[in-house]
């Protein structure tokens, strides 16, 4: 029996893992794609304490490397369920094997959702970003979009603002959802362009981002703006459905506060996946950290 698994190897999942085999358990670590997450798709972090500039996919990697240099286990299986109690010990199953657990720590996070047009993905790190604060940087001076229509496509736009020379606000209805002291903020002020109601259509550009087509919902009239960036903000997909069985979930997310403890004795919680307000690379790796101290002090406790 391991004394913590992990389900999840971003950099929560990594993070929790280090403090893990620090502090001296025997810790198995669940995978089902690629280790890193969201981060690897970053051409560069700008805005983690201590590291000046360095690409996602190096960051990952060294968090990689230090995580297995340590002793952690990594299976690349998708997991798709946990059984059991803090009584009688976790088992968590993936599509092809199972581990046995006295704690587990769950940080598969959040995916962002993407328009699903042509060129988003080959264009992602490219002008293409669903993250203004991790890159908002990168286009000072420059002539940016946002599209969505609740708080963070909102705040994104206000934040911008302050960075670039003019910044869209694309929204596929008339009334946005975000509270009304936020559009007010973002009607009154002079950078940033409301274009409503209207979609994004389509995406210009052979190495980069150049513009987008816009299309208007009402007339299906389209019309070409030209961009450095195009910020999407139209919401997150929480990767935490195999879980809703046994620990509260709130519109998919894993409920837990700072401490990372969900409704399920035994069983914490790291990284994007659970219900918080800031979704960063810090924050990240602080709840892996939360994490696995207290899953290290729970399965402690059982001996």
């Amino acid at each position: 029996m391991a004394d913590i698994v992990i389900i999840g190897a971003g950099p929560a999942g990594m993070s929790a893992a280090i403090y893990a085999r620090r502090a001296g358990m025997e810790t198995v670590v669940f995978e089902g794609n690629m280790y890193g997450g969201q981060i690897v798709n970053t051409p560069e972090v700008e805005n983690y304490p201590a590291i000046q500039k360095i690409s996602g996919f190096d960051f990952a990697e060294n968090l990689y490397n230090q995580m297995k240099d340590l002793g952690a286990k990594v299976k690349f299986e998708p997991v798709v369920a946990i059984e059991g109690d803090a009584e009688t010990g976790f088992t968590v199953r993936s599509e092809y094997s199972s581990e046995h657990a006295k704690a587990v720590i769950i940080a598969t996070g959040a995916k962002n959702r993407h328009i699903g047009i042509e060129n988003e993905e080959r264009l992602t790190g490219h002008g293409i970003s669903y993250c203004a604060t991790c890159d908002g940087a990168f286009f000072k001076g420059k002539e940016v979009a946002v599209f969505g229509g609740g708080n963070t496509a909102v705040e994104d736009a206000l934040y911008l603002a302050n960075l670039a020379s003019k910044v869209y606000l694309v929204h596929r209805r008339n009334q946005f959802r975000a509270e009304e002291t936020l559009v007010n903020s973002a009607k009154s002020n002079p950078v940033i362009e409301t274009v409503t109601p209207a979609i994004v259509t389509g995406l210009k550009g052979d190495s980069k981002l150049t513009a987008i087509a816009v299309s208007d919902v009402s007339t299906g009239r389209e019309r070409m703006i030209d961009v450095d960036a195009l910020f999407i903000a139209i919401g997150q997909i929480p990767a935490a459905a195999p879980f809703a069985n046994i620990v509260d979930q709130q519109d998919g997310y894993i409920v837990a506060g700072e401490d990372c403890k969900t409704s399920a004795k035994g069983i914490f919680v790291a990284g994007d996946g659970r219900t918080k307000s800031v979704r960063q690379l810090t924050t990240a790796a602080a709840d892996g950290a939360v994490a696995a101290l207290a899953a290290c002090e729970f399965a402690r406790s059982l001996s």
